[in-house]
């Protein structure tokens, strides 16, 4: 069965948006090596699971990038698979999304997971997509977290889980710039 895996930036109390809603928070410590990472991580999966306001604002950036001449260079493997990678949306107000290889779902959440994760396939990453996280969480859909831990903490902010959620430690790697990824596995 095919794994759903929660890649996620958040801050050191837990927030992964500010109480806006805006993510420029973590710009400042973005490098190419974790750049590097990231392609590494969606590069082992073949799916991407996205609630609507995540897709749009992707698929508002993603294509126009790949086409930019002003991408940097260590963005372009990370940018020509994000484009070309299966994208599945969970909308009940999207009906035909534009961006390369993507597809609606809608309806019944917890079925419509479970089939797609009995498809044959690779792991099935989610970005963002607070509210699509919170539900798979509490459908215990989850199957494995990869939290990108910033140095910063918010005062206010949307934070990731809205319940307890008993987590094994993995591994983790730490960059230069402060940010520390943590792979947690869902303790049953």
């Amino acid at each position: 069965m095919r794994r759903i895996i929660v890649s996620m930036n958040v801050t050191l109390n837990g927030c992964m948006a500010d109480a806006g809603g805006g993510l420029n928070w973590h710009l400042q410590n973005w490098t190419s090596d974790m750049a590097q990472l990231l392609g590494q991580q969606l590069s082992r999966a073949d799916t991407l699971l996205l609630g609507r306001n995540t897709y749009t604002e992707m698929a508002g950036y993603w294509p126009a990038v790949s086409r930019g001449l002003y991408i940097s260079r260590e963005d372009i493997p990370y940018a020509d698979l994000i484009n070309k990678i299966e994208k599945v949306v969970y909308s009940s107000t999207l009906k035909q999304p534009g961006w390369n290889n993507s597809r609606t779902i809608n309806g019944n959440l917890r079925r419509q997971i479970v089939k797609l994760k009995q498809q044959f396939g690779k792991d099935i990453i989610v970005y963002g997509s607070r509210t699509l996280v919170q539900e798979l969480i509490r459908y215990n859909l989850v199957d494995e977290y990869i939290l990108w831990m910033y140095p910063i903490a918010m005062a206010q902010g949307r934070a990731l889980f809205k319940h307890a959620q008993n987590l094994k430690l993995v591994r983790s790697h730490q960059f230069p710039s402060g940010v520390v990824v943590l792979h947690y596995a869902v303790a049953n």
